[in-house]
Order: structure tokens, then C-alpha cells, then sequence
């Protein structure tokens, strides 16, 4: 497992932290970046931009001369995309441009990509973004002090933090070339566009739990273990509600003496005799 110092704003050791190598110890895959930055910045598109065509622009219907005998080329509007101010042929029109692209595969990038930081030495783990007040020149002394100025030039710089922290997203939303985010918000582009990455001791942690495939694996199988026994609960609560309750029949009370009722006999059924005509 690889271990990394961790530094506080004041750019002094302060301890290490082991990153996990399911994480963060992951070989380069190019073409996996390549795919997973392709199909970020594809669903990222807008999709709005449009052209006229010959039914959409203004301009009468009618022929503006007869087909024969004038000796100029036969036209049958003005809205013709051979004249000016005539409709565009084939031009762009409004479209979805955003397409799926697997989960794994997804994580599969952001876990290449950010080894390959943690490899340049461009990944700084931070012990944690305390500032006791939103103000910005506080910011600038810690980022200076961490060695990302140099010569008045300030460097891409991607923090990872949890947005709860409202003094550091107050203090660095004015900054240029920066960029603060959590370990949920976390995509490709922002890894690959940013030279430097500063991470929190916390969002470590939760990009271990969240790109890590084992513990990704356990989860869902916790998940499909629980959803059979929810569906049984609700199914058993479900007939329960459904079965109707039988209503107790009141019982029959005994009558003694001679007010009782007497069962009155049947007749008994009388046999046909059979007659000599039949």
C-alpha cells in the first residue's frame, strides 16, 4: 500500500496516511481515460445550436417565373437554398449528445487517473482546510505556502474536500485556476484539466469506500440480500391487510319451557302407485 505525508496549510509534516492499491496503486489505461473524458465532456454538451431550413426562413411561395421559354435557369422559390437569404441544407439541428457509459468503467478512469497524479508527485494530501474565517487573502497565504505559486503564476488546483466547509468554498470561489469539490462530485476532467490535487484525510476515506471495487462488491450484494426480505415483509403485511376478518356470529340463545319453539314435522313424500294405463 502506498503511504503519503500528509501536510497541514502551513506545508509541515504532520503524519502519513496509507492509500488503499485498489485506489490509488492502479496502472495507466490511456484509452480508458480517454473513453471516460470523451463521454464527459459528450453529455456536457448543450445540443441547442440550429439552422433554418428552406420551410423555416421567410420569403413568399409562389414561382417567380414560368418553368420554359425565358432563358433563365427554372426556379421554383425564393426560399431556395441556391439564392440569398434561402434555407441551409443539412445543417445542424437540436440533438441529445450525452450517452451511458459503464460504472466500472468509470471509476475504472477515475482510479487510473489518480494514481498516475499520486505517481508525478502531483497529489498532496491535506491534513485538513481549516480556516476560521471566509477570507480569501487567507486562502492565497495557504496555497502560496504549499508551493503552488510560482514566478506570480498560480497552478491548476483541485481541491477535495466536503462542501460543508463553507469558509474554504467562500474563501477560494474568487480564485482563478481553482476548483473546489467533494469526493461525490469528483469527474475525470477536473482530474485531467488541474495540474495539482490537494485531498482531505476525510475524502480519502470516502474515495476508498466509493472506488475501492471490493468494498463496491460487498455493497451490492448487501443490497440484494436486503431486498428479498423487504419484498417478503411487505408481501406478509400486504395479505395480512387483504384477509378479511370474520365477523363472530352471535349465538343462539336457549329458550326453555314451552315458549320454545317446536320443530314442525315434514311430510313425508307420498309414493306414486302405479296405475294399471301406464
Amino acid at each position: 500500500m502506498p503511504t503519503v505525508k500528509v501536510r497541514n496549510l502551513k506545508n509541515k509534516e504532520v503524519g502519513e496516511v496509507s492509500l488503499a492499491d485498489a485506489v490509488f496503486g492502479v496502472e495507466l489505461n490511456e484509452a480508458l481515460i480517454h473513453a471516460a473524458l470523451m463521454n464527459y465532456q459528450a453529455n456536457g454538451r448543450q445540443g441547442t445550436s440550429a439552422t433554418k431550413t428552406r420551410g423555416n426562413v421567410s420569403g413568399s411561395g409562389r414561382k417567380l417565373w414560368k418553368q420554359k421559354g425565358t432563358g433563365r435557369a427554372r426556379i421554383a422559390s425564393l426560399r431556395s437554398p441556391l439564392w440569398k437569404g434561402g434555407g441551409n441544407v443539412h445543417g445542424p439541428q437540436p440533438r441529445d449528445w450525452s450517452y451511458k457509459m459503464p460504472k466500472k468503467m468509470r471509476r475504472g478512469a477515475l482510479r487510473s487517473a489518480l494514481s498516475e497524479r499520486l505517481r508525478e508527485g502531483n497529489l498532496i494530501v491535506i491534513d485538513e482546510f481549516g480556516f476560521k474565517a471566509p477570507k480569501t487573502k487567507d486562502f492565497l497565504e495557504a496555497v502560496a505556502g504549499l508551493g503552488l505559486v510560482e514566478n506570480r503564476k498560480r497552478t491548476k488546483t483541485l481541491i477535495v474536500d466536503s462542501l460543508d466547509n463553507e469558509n474554504l468554498i467562500m474563501s477560494s470561489r474568487n480564485v482563478e485556476k481553482t476548483k473546489v469539490t467533494n469526493s461525490f462530485g469528483l469527474n475525470i476532467y477536473d482530474i485531467l484539466y488541474h495540474e495539482k490535487v490537494l485531498i482531505s484525510k476525510v475524502a480519502i476515506e470516502e474515495l476508498n469506500q466509493l472506488l475501492d471495487p471490493r468494498a463496491e462488491h460487498n455493497r451490492v450484494e448487501s443490497e440484494a440480500e436486503e431486498k428479498p426480505k423487504a419484498k417478503k415483509a411487505e408481501k406478509a403485511e400486504s395479505t395480512e391487510e387483504a384477509k378479511p376478518k370474520k365477523e363472530a356470529k352471535p349465538k343462539a340463545e336457549k329458550v326453555e319451557g314451552e315458549d320454545a319453539p317446536k320443530k314442525e314435522a315434514k311430510p313425508k313424500a307420498v309414493k306414486k302407485e302405479a296405475t294399471d294405463n301406464e
